[in-house]
């Protein structure tokens, strides 16, 4: 081993498995059958059961404990005082035939002191606010804070990032991320109220097959989450304003649709999602395909692995 591991004297690690580089800090308890990473940093008075994998430069910082069926994957950072929990209905001296497993996909974040909840998945390059309480999967690249948990916005440039196409005056304009464009539809108005329109195959770039509108939606919740593989969507906030996050697998850009002349065109292969719905608002869309449930990519490791293959 050319670059060994350096466990503290303090330090009782009982496994094998330990990668190249690896330093494991005072007081850090590790049981035999944990497997543990090239180049981890595992701080101070940590505990690592048995069924515990922890993938390749990933940091865990002091004062927390790896439970049986947590799951760490390559370059995560895991905060001071991080509380994971693996049984939804504990109690002294019984024990279920099996843990839930829990997943901290690539990259991800989880801020000091967050409480996860056992069995669910914090997605890849997702980041947890310090104290979060998070009872459910966090999306890929999701920013949650709070407790419960919620979606406040995403990371690597998508949230709060302005994109020059919601301000251009010219039509259809890209937006930066795959074949993703935005639209501006005409819009008329006078004293007797106003109207937008737009024409199938001009204004909306595909011949249209279906439709179908989302509304009522509570404010925390969070929707789309996936890809299709052929079928078009074209989106329209045509009453109060929702947020619109695209996604190629490459980069991400969040979109405001706040007015009813504006309409997105996601093509194929375009990961989406939407949040951050006023109270009021009417998302309307339309897509080039009938209902098929086998056209949806609803894995986002999945989506990454068709998209990286795509030139």
């Amino acid at each position: 081993m050319s670059n060994p591991a350096f466990i503290h004297e303090s330090a009782d690690v009982q496994s094998s498995s330990i990668g190249e580089g690896t330093r494991v800090w005072q007081y850090v308890v590790v049981l035999p059958k944990a497997k543990i990473g090239r180049d981890v940093n595992l701080c101070s008075h940590c505990l690592v059961e048995n069924d515990v994998v922890i993938g390749d430069r990933v940091t865990v910082k002091s004062g927390v404990y790896l439970w049986d069926g947590i799951h760490i994957e390559d370059d995560a950072f895991i905060g001071p005082n991080v509380t994971f929990t693996n049984d939804k209905f504990p109690r002294s001296k019984a024990y279920p035939e099996a843990f839930p497993q829990t997943r901290i996909e690539k990259g991800a974040s989880i801020g000091g002191g967050a409480v996860l909840l056992p069995g669910i998945t914090i997605g890849a390059g997702a980041m947890v606010g310090a104290g979060a309480v998070v009872t459910k999967s966090v999306p890929p690249f999701a920013i949650v804070v709070g407790s419960p948990a919620r979606v406040t916005g995403y990371v690597e440039g998508a949230a709060g990032a302005e994109c020059p196409a919601e301000t251009a005056t010219e039509s259809p304009v890209p937006v930066g991320v795959g074949g993703v464009c935005l639209y501006r539809l005409k819009r008329f108005g006078d004293s007797r109220g106003a109207l937008t329109v737009g024409e199938f195959n001009r204004d909306i770039p595909f011949e249209v097959k279906r439709y179908f509108a989302i509304f009522d939606v509570p404010a925390e919740k969070v929707r789309g989450e996936h890809a299709h593989r052929a079928c078009h969507q074209f989106l329209v906030c045509i009453k109060g304003c929702c947020a619109v996050v695209v996604d190629d697998g490459k980069s991400r850009r969040e979109i405001l649709l706040d007015a009813p002349e504006k309409g997105l065109h996601l093509p194929p292969l375009t990961w989406g999602t939407q949040y951050k719905y006023s109270p009021d608002a009417v998302l309307l869309v339309f897509t080039s395909d009938y209902y098929d449930k086998d056209d949806y990519i609803t894995d986002y490791a999945t989506f990454l692995g068709m998209t990286a293959t795509v030139s």
